[in-house]
């Protein structure tokens, strides 16, 4: 049985891990993918589990999902990035939760997000209990309009889910790093454009701070070997973001 929910993505060369990702929305009435110019088999692989395949040139991920959202069948969309699969005990709590009657006092619900990272399920760490807002009706609200680190802006009751939602976003340090360089150049300059920078000795501090942070007080000391790589990499982001806010606002003066 199909349920009134359209599962919404977004996709630029994604065919490793959609499949699994799209595996897990069997239930949903509608998958709909807009796809920022794809040069792999993404397309074949979206068409091959009947996904309703759009094109659009990539303005920032709020704007794209927003736009993607706009055009869903439902009113109730399930909004994932491609590397995000559904473990089994969330979609039988989605789909229990649909059959018996949505209350009509919720207007979103929020999924606990676990890293998968060097193939490490990871239970301890920030990443191990992320909640956010995937599952919402859309005329309570919809995506902002952030280049990076979009969120769901809603009006209306939110409730959590039990269950995992498993990110699978990095299978290795090259993908890592290229999906880093990307996410550090927007965020970079959407700071530019507000003229927010940050003075070279916190810059430099930054960095055994967050690796402390990430490491000792968040806890990514319990997933081994990679949650000291996390934490690594974790920590650097920030330095490298706001190098690239420095360089940005050097060129402009010279």
């Amino acid at each position: 049985m199909k349920l009134p929910i359209s599962a919404v993505l977004i996709t630029r060369n994604e065919a490793v891990q959609l499949g699994s990702t799209l595996a897990a929305l069997s239930f949903c009435d509608e998958i709909l993918i807009v796809d920022s110019g794809s040069t792999d088999s993404t397309e074949a692989v979206a068409k091959s589990f009947d996904a309703k395949w759009i094109v659009k040139s990539f303005e920032g991920f709020g704007p794209q999902k927003r736009f993607a959202v706009n055009l869903a069948k439902h009113d109730w969309v399930l909004c994932l990035d491609a590397d995000e699969v559904l473990s089994e005990e969330l979609q039988t709590e989605i789909q229990q939760l649909f059959k018996s009657g949505v209350p009509d006092q919720y207007q979103g619900f929020y999924l606990k997000r676990t890293l998968v990272f060097l193939n490490r399920v990871f239970n301890g760490g920030r990443e191990s209990k992320e909640y956010h807002l995937r599952l919402f009706n859309r005329k309570y609200g919809n995506f902002n309009q952030a280049q990076v680190h979009e969120k769901v802006e809603l009006k209306g009751n939110c409730v959590q889910l039990k269950n995992q939602l498993l990110h699978y976003s990095y299978p290795d340090s090259h993908k890592y790093f290229d999906k880093f360089n990307e996410y550090t150049t927007r965020a970079a300059n959407e700071l530019i454009k507000k003229n927010k920078s940050r003075n070279t000795a916190k810059i430099i501090f930054s960095l055994p701070f967050n690796f402390i942070k990430h490491y000792i007080f968040q806890g990514n000391w319990k997933n081994g070997f990679p949650g000291w790589v996390w934490s690594i990499y974790s920590a650097f982001y920030p330095v490298a973001k706001y190098v690239k806010v420095w360089e940005g606002i050097n060129q402009k003066s010279e």
